[in-house]
């Protein structure tokens, strides 16, 4: 938003210099984003009149003209603007002036010089040579009431400021000059001065007929015929500077007066030339297949989802947005429609956008535009159209045809006064926030503790209470909200040694050839129900795509996606891990200080393994990561802790291979291979294995502690059971584990692993036969065979008397 400071101070004029001014709208929320003067500086140029013109006696394009500068004695002016002419007033550059640099960059100095042997005792301006534009066609004709010997930058207001703002999208009341002086005016305190609402008396009685077939598009047209007017009248000089300061060209007439309201009010209108309009006027959606040409020559397609305003025989404009260019105005037009209407924001957002181009119009009415003052702002731009386009005697004016269709509701928005000192942090009391919502012209009930507050119909950004605790702040002054440290106990903590941090967990992770990804928490809901049997999961409120519409109750659906998005450029082999939380909902958990009330959000540990084991080498042969291996990596990750697997089914893994790990005693998590089903759905050649783990759990280390280093040498024996097929080996291993801790001739066993399994000839169609080897050493003395008998003895009575085993 750009406007002149001159503009603005006609309606609000604080005290203050224009520094102060820009930082007080800074502070408030309306960002300056720069402040540049209207015209470079330049000096001692004056307002003058040329009073007789003849030609250089040397030089056929050069005259001598004699011109009265205001001092009592006539100037001989050498001059070769091609316009000059006798009567004519220009700005005129006195002998000492100063002009704005020129190519060089240097400053201009004018000096009494000779022209073809005819002295000269000044210049005569063009605006190209004063750096107001870059017309430089001839001399700058001024009004012919420009006072002669008036210095010519107090005549032209060139001691003025564009300010540029950054408005934020919920700011659309400050679109304009007049939004920026109530805001300058409940900062200051200073009172307002708008511009004099002069209503004109109806000499005509005509009315166009205008059906309103969409109220969810538009919800108020105001429309009025005008006949008579002057297109070819000159925009006043007045209106010129306001709107080239405000960054508008001038164009015409009938089109800078609309513009010039725009800019001074807020409000956007369009004015149809009447006599290209085929009978009445219809606001509706558009069809498919209809098109119409702009006003910018653009030529564009519009379908039901796009507003348009259409008469008997075609469209004629985008509704909000830009009008046609069949019913544009021009130099000729002598009767016009004027229109004015309220159209509703989510009717009008992203339509300019879909066709490339934006429109101030547009701009404004896809943030909200005032509905209720419709008709007064309809009676100001005829005040201009008549006052510059005829007079009240040429021009005839219709009544205005106002059809009210479906206005916004404006429900009131509590404020408690508790609320905005929490979250402002300052100490305000009742009659202090009652002094801003008055100031801003909010109409508000107040209770002891309380405001109901009733947003005004130029402010759509009034809708919760956090919106009026934001007014508040502004208008009290962001600056003046302290800046306090924040009072806590501030103590250096030193991590516990027998836990590791989620940094040394991720490295001793990806030392394991796993690869860290980053996904969202939010997943698609197919997701829960395919990857953790839930159908009743943690949905959004908002969320910010259909995709991603609830939360997470664990990680593999995410890897799963890494994974098919790899394997779609070409990556054979994948293998990653992530870090993350789950949200299960939990009606034990309290609301705490890293806690929501129901939802327990423990972080999680889980990896994904794809494709061969290892990358191609000539070393060993290729094949697929299974089970086993990333079994091998978890137990490596929690060594020299020891895992125990136990055999169990889980909605997204292969029933006959996955299980649930146990660490101290609890289940921490499960590990498997991806079911078949899955793999098919979420096409994938080959079936990936996964495992997920609470990362606590992995976080525990134990404390090394010292113990003596045998210096006697190990015994190792092996020992093959024949036992059922049904019995599983983690059983045994529980057996044998059990007996080396509780039996004293056991204690000698330092370990034991599974290194055979043999079914087949030799043994019955149920039987296995499962060969284990047991590491055996004491730490006093050599060990003799018969403690060694006696150890091995008590492992296999104690199988035969679980299992039923026997040795081989």
């Amino acid at each position: 938003m750009q406007f002149s400071e001159n503009w603005l101070r006609t309606m609000v004029d604080p005290k203050m210099t224009s520094d102060e001014l820009s930082h007080m709208l800074t502070m408030s929320g309306l960002e300056v984003e720069e402040v540049e003067p209207v015209a470079p500086p330049f000096n001692n140029v004056v307002v003058a009149e040329i009073r007789e013109i003849a030609k250089h006696p040397d030089a056929d394009k050069l005259n001598v003209c004699q011109v009265d500068v205001g001092t009592g004695s006539l100037l001989n002016i050498v001059c070769g603007a091609p316009n000059v002419r006798v009567g004519m007033k220009v700005p005129c550059a006195m002998v000492g002036a100063i002009l704005p640099p020129g190519a060089d960059g240097k400053p201009f100095e004018i000096k009494i010089g000779k022209l073809r042997g005819v002295e000269s005792y000044g210049m005569l301006c063009s605006a190209r040579e004063l750096k107001l534009s870059e017309d430089h066609g001839g001399l700058m004709d001024l009004p012919s009431d420009a006072p002669v010997g008036q210095n010519f930058r107090d005549y032209y207001q060139l001691n003025d400021l564009k300010f540029t703002i950054k408005l934020t999208p919920n700011k659309a009341d400050c679109l304009s000059v007049l939004g920026v002086a109530r805001e300058v005016s409940a900062l200051t305190g200073t009172a307002m001065h708008l511009p004099e609402a002069v209503v004109l008396p109806v000499t005509l009685q005509e009315t166009l007929p205008v059906k309103v077939s969409a109220p969810d598009l538009c919800g108020r047209f105001a429309g009025r015929v005008i006949r008579g007017v002057n297109a070819r009248a000159a925009t006043p000089e007045w209106m010129k500077q306001r709107l080239e300061r405000s960054g508008q060209r001038p164009i015409s007439a009938l089109v800078d007066i609309s513009n010039y309201v725009m800019l001074e009010l807020g409000r956007p209108s369009h004015v149809f030339d009447l006599d290209k309009i085929h009978g009445g006027l219809e606001v509706r959606w558009g069809k498919a297949g209809e098109s119409l040409k702009l006003l910018n020559g653009n030529t564009v397609e519009v379908d039901d989802w796009v507003g348009v305003i259409s008469d008997d025989k075609e469209i004629e404009s985008l509704a909000g947005i830009m009008g046609g260019d069949s019913t544009s105005v021009t130099l000729d037009t002598q009767n016009i429609y004027l229109e004015a209407a309220f159209w509703w924001p989510q009717a009008i957002q992203g339509r300019a956008r879909r066709f490339n181009f934006s429109t101030d119009a547009a701009h404004r009415f896809e943030r909200g535009v005032d509905f209720a003052s419709i008709v007064e702002h309809i009676e100001r731009i005829s005040a201009l159209i008549v006052e510059i386009c005829g007079g009240s005697e040429q021009v005839k004016l219709g009544p205005v045809d106002d059809q009210i269709v479906n206005l916004p509701q404006r429900p009131p928005v509590k404020l408690r006064t508790a609320r905005a000192v929490k979250v402002i942090g300052v100490a305000l009391d009742d009659a202090r926030i009652a002094d801003i919502f008055t100031r801003l012209g909010l109409q508000f009930t107040q209770q002891p503790g309380e405001f109901l507050v009733t947003p005004p119909s130029y402010r759509f950004d009034i809708e919760i209470e956090e919106d009026l605790i934001e007014e508040v702040a502004r208008v009290y002054g962001f600056e003046n909200i302290p800046a306090l440290p924040p009072v806590a106990a501030n103590a250096m903590l030193i991590a516990p040694e027998n836990q590791r941090s989620l940094f040394a967990v991720r490295r001793l992770v990806a030392d394991q050839d796993y690869q860290e990804v980053v996904n969202y928490s939010f997943v698609e809901e197919a997701w829960e129900k395919d990857f953790a049997g839930n159908d009743a999961p943690v949905k959004l409120l908002n969320p910010i795509a259909s995709q991603m519409s609830v939360m997470r109750t664990n990680l593999i659906g995410s890897l799963i996606a890494n994974t098919r998005y790899n394997l779609n450029r070409k990556l054979n082999r994948v293998r990653i891990f992530e870090i993350g939380a789950v949200y299960l909902q939990d009606a034990g958990v309290q609301d705490g200080p890293l806690e929501v009330a129901g939802y327990n959000q423990p972080k999680r540990l889980a990896a994904l393994a794809y494709g061969p084991v290892a990358e191609e080498q000539w070393g060993q042969d290729t094949r697929n990561v299974d089970f086993f291996d990333i079994k091998a990596d978890l137990e490596a990750l929690f060594a020299p802790g020891s895992l125990r697997f136990v055999k169990n089914e889980h909605v997204a893994l292969h029933p006959g291979r996955s299980a649930n790990i146990e660490f101290d005693g609890k289940v921490i998590g499960f590990i498997g291979e991806l079911h078949p089903r899955l793999q098919q759905k979420y096409d994938l050649p080959l079936a990936p294995v996964v495992f997920e783990v609470d990362v606590t759990a992995l976080q525990q280390v134990q404390v090394p502690s010292y113990q003596e280093i045998s210096k006697f040498q190990a015994v190792t024996r092996d020992l093959a059971l024949v036992v059922k097929q049904t019995v599983v080996v983690q059983n045994l291993l529980d057996v044998f584990r059990r007996e080396t801790q509780q039996n004293e001739v056991c204690k000698i066993v330092q370990g034991f692993v599974l290194f055979d399994e043999y079914r087949g000839k030799g043994l019955e169609a149920d039987e296995k036969s499962l060969a284990f080897r047991f590491s055996l050493q004491d730490t006093q003395s050599t060990l003799q065979d018969d403690k060694v008998e006696a150890a091995m003895q008590a492992l296999v009575q104690a199988a035969s008397q679980q299992f039923a085993a026997k040795l081989r």
